[in-house]
């Protein structure tokens, strides 16, 4: 009952994942008629698109900290409602300072909801199944910002972009009353799996100066600045820089989250495989992350450069698949290093470090595309910073990655102290 149930649990969150992407997407594929409406330049666009980052780095690390207190299942009930309430005034005509307002609020409730829902996820599982169920809810992330994106564009052209937001927390209210029917917290809690360990807790300030936290956290930023671009400008890429109908981009935006879908689960069955044949952490997680994390911004670099259907759909479609990875193996590597009682806060405060990319990828990439001779140039160096960005930072991690090197650290001494983390080899 209990294995099933933990299957339930993964479902309910993807669903969570899926709404907390689709509201956070609706504005980037809405961005056209909503520029159009409010009379917005591309750099204006952007700083209302960052907007929904002023607090949500705060709200992340609020929500870690909480739930090492409160049950999930009630952190998650709330954070579902603040979403549908900020999405419902929506329905009506607004100002920009309105919009500004609502995206505020909107990224303050949903700064938490990914590494809350892992933290839930991670009570069902014990640490080398844990990749299989982080793919699946960072699916439903993903699903909320491609699959569900041929639905809303169709929304926003039967009726209005307004529509598409009521809606959106129609949903979100729906998913809070079936979370609250079911749900309920693992059995994998605090206190059964830490008994008898000397390393229970740890200073905040140790763990965070950990090799494995610093490295998924800059890895994890590169990431993110990919991630974002496809959230806000993914859309306005493909149709002002390459052509695209909006139709014609609600469906590739749909053909990235069906890569994520294939990609996704096989690494994380891959990465779970390798680590119960032996394999190290470093290895199993951190390198094939960090690769994966390469590989998109070369492609990315390649997709600024191409030409032609095909080739924009490929790079397309395995880059921003392939950015992904970071996210679901990032936690898994986290959670490996972080005491059970402080893995809400060790993955709150990592999701806010990382999301720091979100506040500046959006603004950034509007003044490029602004500055640039014409929209469709400034997009193509737009996307060539990302794609360097990306490669910077997987670099990085390839050397600083390193959760084995970590844990021996958290060993206890002849004294029976644990000796605090060294500095960066």
């Amino acid at each position: 009952m209990d294995r099933t149930h933990a299957w339930i649990m993964v479902a309910l969150l993807f669903l969570f994942m899926l709404i907390n992407f689709a509201d956070r997407a609706v504005l980037g594929l809405a961005a056209v008629p909503i520029m159009q409406d409010l009379g917005l330049s591309h750099t204006e666009f952007g700083l209302i698109a960052t907007s929904f980052f002023t607090l949500f780095s705060v709200g992340g690390v609020i929500g870690g900290f909480l739930v090492n207190r409160v049950a999930t299942k009630w952190v998650l009930a709330a954070l579902a409602v603040i979403w549908s309430l900020c999405q419902l005034p929506m329905m009506l005509s607004i100002s920009v300072a309105a919009l500004v307002a609502n995206r505020v609020a909107l990224g303050f409730g949903e700064g938490p909801a990914y590494p809350v829902a892992l933290h839930a996820a991670y009570k069902w599982f014990p640490s080398e199944r844990r990749a299989v169920p982080t793919s699946l809810i960072a699916i439903g992330a993903l699903a909320g910002n491609g699959i569900a994106a041929p639905v809303i564009v169709a929304i926003v052209a039967a009726w209005s972009w307004h529509a598409a937001f009521g809606l959106l927390g129609l949903f979100g209210l729906i998913w809070c009353i079936v979370w609250l029917l079911m749900a309920r917290e693992g059995p994998l809690v605090p206190n059964n799996v830490n008994a008898g360990d000397p390393a229970a807790r740890l200073s905040y300030r140790q763990l965070f100066r950990y090799r494995t936290a610093i490295g998924v956290q800059v890895v994890g930023f590169c990431a993110y600045w990919l991630l974002t671009l496809a959230v806000v400008w993914l859309p306005v890429f493909l149709t002002q820089a390459f052509g695209y109908t909006p139709v014609q981009t609600g469906w590739i935006m749909m053909l990235v989250s069906l890569g994520q879908i294939v990609l996704l689960p096989g690494v994380s069955i891959l990465s779970d495989g390798l680590k119960r044949r032996g394999i190290t952490s470093r290895l199993a997680c951190g390198s094939v992350a960090c690769a994966s994390t390469l590989t998109a911004g070369l492609i990315v670099i390649l997709l600024a450069r191409s030409e032609g259907s095909v080739p924009i759909i490929a790079c397309t479609m395995i880059a921003f698949s392939l950015c992904n990875v970071m996210f679901v193996l990032g936690p898994v590597l986290i959670a490996e290093v972080t005491p059970a009682e402080q893995r809400g806060a060790a993955l709150g405060v990592t999701n806010a470090i990382t999301t720091l990319a979100g506040p500046l990828a959006p603004v950034v990439t509007g003044v490029v595309v602004d500055i640039g001779a014409h929209p469709a140039e400034g997009i193509r160096t737009a996307l060539l910073i990302a794609g360097g960005l990306a490669i910077l930072g997987a670099l990085a991690g390839f050397l600083i990655i390193d959760p084995e090197a970590d844990r021996a650290r958290n060993q206890p001494d002849s004294r029976g102290e644990v000796q605090p983390a060294l500095p960066l080899a």
